[in-house]
C-alpha cells in the first residue's frame, strides 16, 4: 500500500511542500528506504521514528517501507520531517486511517520515547500549508504560537507522537491554538530605552532623526565616550511601528535561524544587530554550507549597527555594498541560488582615528599622519557614498550631563518620523517596492526631487568644490525630501539641500 501525508522544507526563507510517500511490500529483510534528496540528518530520521513507534505503542507494516520526498528534485534537511513520517509509517499497519489526510500539513522532530521537539522556520512553512489550500497544521505544541500567526489555518500543537496520531485518526478532539495578534502587538512593543536618555548632542539627535524619517544609512565619528552606541541603540524606538506583514517578514528571517524563543513568536519591534568587528564575510551576509541567513538579513526590517567601522575586515565591509543597493542577498552554490531578504538601515560609528582624538580641542592626537590616512583608508569610497549621512559626535559638555532637563522622548521624535513616512507612503503609493526616500530609484527621484534655481546652484557648487560622485549627488537629494517632508513641505527649498549637503561633508575630510 501507498500511504500520502503532507509537510514542507525550507528554500531560503520560504516553506516548499513536500510530499512523504510510503510504499511497503513483504520482504523476507525489512528495511527503512528514504530517498527524495535527503540529508544525512533526514536519512538518521528511520532510527528515531521506529524507536518512536514503538514506545509510542503504535505498529507498522512488516518488509521493506520506501519512503519518498517528493519533489525529489529538492534537497530535504533537518529532522522536521520525522513526524509526517512516523505517522504515514503508522497508517501502513492497517488498524487505522488519517482521517482527510489532504487537509493536513505535519512538521516536527521525535525524540525516541516519542516526544515532539520544536524546529526552525515554522512560520515558513505555515505560509506554504495556507497558500497550498491546508486548512490544518500540526506542529510541536512549542511551535504553536509561531505558526498560528498565519491567519485562516487551525494549528494543534502536540506534545507527542501518540497525541498526533489519535487526532488525525479521529480518537482525540484537539482544540486549536489561539493567538491573539492584537493583544501581542499591544503588550510587546515597547521599549526600555529612549532618546531622551541622552544629554546634548542636538546635532546628532536631529541626524539621527532625519535618517529615521528617511530610512536613510547614518555614520557617526567622534572620539570614545562621545554616545555614539548609545544614540544607535536608541534609533529603533524613533522608527514607526512594524506593520504586521513587516513583523511576519522579520520572523521568518529570525525563525529559520532558531532564534525566536517559545515565549517570542513574532517580532513585534524592529530588529537591531550588532555584529562584533572580528565578523566573517558567511557571518555577516549569510551562507555556510547549508546557506543559511546573516546579520544583514536578520536585520530586515530594522537597524544594522556596524561599531568602530574601520576594525571590520575591508572585505567583510566591501560584500555589503549589494545589499545596500537591493535590499536582498544572493547566494550562489553548486545546488542553487538562494535569496535572503535584507532591507535594513545601517548606522556605523567610527573613531577619528586610531587614538580616537583627532580634532579634539582638549586632548592631543598621538598618531603620525601616515597612521591616520592607513586607519581611515579603511573604509572604501564606494561604501562611503552609500551611507547617506555622516555626522560628527563631540564630546559632551559637563553641564550638559549634570542638567536636570531631558530633551524630546522617543515618542515625540516618532511622531515626527511617522508623520514624515506617511508622506512618503502616499507619494510612492502604486510605485513597487518604494517605501521611504532612501529607496528611491533614479527615475522616481526625479520626479519627486526637483529643486528650484537657488537650490540647483548651491548644489552645483557643492559638487565642483568637493568633488562629489554621482551617488552623493543622488543622495543628496533624498536627504533633502526627507528634510521637506520633515518640514511639511511640498516642495525641495534650498535650506533643505543646504542642510543635506552638510551631511555629506564628512566623507571628504575622512579621504583627505
Amino acid at each position: 500500500m501507498i500511504v500520502r501525508v503532507y509537510s514542507s522544507a525550507l528554500l531560503g526563507v520560504d516553506g516548499i511542500e513536500v510530499e512523504v510517500e510510503v510504499s511497503a511490500f513483504n520482504a523476507e529483510k525489512p528495511a527503512i528506504n528514504i530517498v527524495g534528496l535527503p540529508d544525512a540528518a533526514v536519512r538518521e530520521s528511520s532510527q528515531r521514528v521506529t524507536s518512536a513507534l514503538t514506545t509510542s505503542a503504535l505498529s507498522w507494516a512488516d518488509g521493506v517501507k520506501t519512503i519518498n520526498l517528493a519533489p525529489a528534485d529538492l534537497k530535504k534537511e533537518g529532522p522536521r520531517f520525522d513526524l509526517p513520517i512516523a505517522l504515514a509509517l503508522a497508517e501502513t499497519a492497517g488498524a487505522e486511517c488519517i482521517i482527510e489526510p489532504e487537509r493536513y500539513s505535519m512538521i516536527g522532530e521525535l525524540a525516541l520515547d516519542g516526544m515532539v521537539r520544536p524546529v526552525r522556520g515554522v512560520l515558513s512553512m505555515a505560509l506554504e500549508a495556507k497558500r497550498r489550500g491546508r486548512t490544518r497544521l500540526i506542529v510541536p505544541a512549542a511551535n504553536a504560537a509561531e505558526a498560528a500567526v498565519v491567519e485562516g489555518l487551525e494549528v494543534y500543537g502536540v506534545d507527542n507522537l501518540r497525541q498526533a496520531w489519535d487526532f488525525i485518526t479521529g480518537q482525540r478532539v484537539l482544540a486549536p491554538y489561539e493567538l491573539d495578534r492584537k493583544r501581542l502587538f499591544d503588550t510587546r512593543r515597547h521599549y526600555e530605552v529612549g532618546l531622551e536618555d541622552v544629554r546634548g548632542q542636538h546635532q546628532v539627535k536631529r541626524a539621527l532623526e532625519v535618517a529615521a524619517a528617511g530610512g536613510h544609512n547614518l555614520l557617526m565619528v567622534g572620539p570614545p565616550g562621545t554616545g555614539k552606541s548609545m544614540i544607535a541603540k536608541r534609533l529603533p524606538t524613533i522608527l514607526p511601528d512594524l506593520t504586521e506583514a513587516e513583523a511576519i517578514d522579520s520572523t521568518k528571517v529570525h525563525s529559520i535561524s532558531g532564534l525566536l524563543g517559545k515565549e517570542n513568536a513574532l517580532l513585534v519591534t524592529r530588529p537591531f544587530r550588532a555584529p562584533h568587528h572580528t565578523i566573517s564575510d558567511v557571518g555577516l551576509l549569510g551562507g555556510g554550507t547549508n546557506p543559511g541567513p546573516g546579520e544583514v538579513s536578520l536585520a530586515h526590517n530594522g537597524v544594522l549597527f556596524l561599531d568602530e567601522l574601520p576594525e571590520f575586515r575591508r572585505q567583510t565591509l566591501e560584500v555589503m555594498r549589494q545589499p545596500l543597493e537591493d535590499g536582498y542577498v544572493t547566494i550562489s552554490r553548486a545546488a542553487g541560488t538562494l535569496s535572503f531578504p535584507s532591507r535594513f538601515m545601517m548606522v556605523a560609528a567610527m573613531n577619528p582615528c586610531p587614538c580616537g582624538y583627532y580634532g579634539d580641542p582638549k586632548r592631543e592626537c598621538r598618531c603620525s599622519p601616515p597612521k591616520i590616512e592607513k586607519y581611515r583608508q579603511r573604509i572604501s569610497g564606494p561604501l562611503l557614498d552609500r551611507i547617506d549621512i555622516h555626522v560628527e559626535v563631540p564630546l559632551v559638555e559637563y553641564r550638559e550631563l549634570a542638567s536636570d532637563e531631558s530633551g524630546e522622548t522617543s515618542a515625540v521624535v516618532r511622531g515626527r518620523v511617522e508623520a514624515a513616512r506617511q508622506r512618503q507612503v502616499e507619494r510612492f503609493s502604486g510605485q513597487g517596492n518604494v517605501t521611504c526616500n532612501a529607496s528611491m530609484p533614479s527615475k522616481v527621484m526625479r520626479e519627486h526631487c526637483r529643486i528650484d534655481a537657488t537650490a540647483s546652484g548651491y548644489l552645483e557648487h557643492a559638487m565642483n568644490e568637493l568633488n562629489f560622485s554621482a551617488r552623493a549627488h543622488d543622495r543628496i537629494l533624498k536627504v533633502a525630501r526627507t528634510l521637506a517632508d520633515l518640514a511639511d513641505s511640498s516642495d525641495i527649498l534650498p535650506e533643505h539641500v543646504l542642510e543635506a549637503i552638510q551631511y555629506r561633508t564628512l566623507d571628504r575630510k575622512l579621504m583627505m
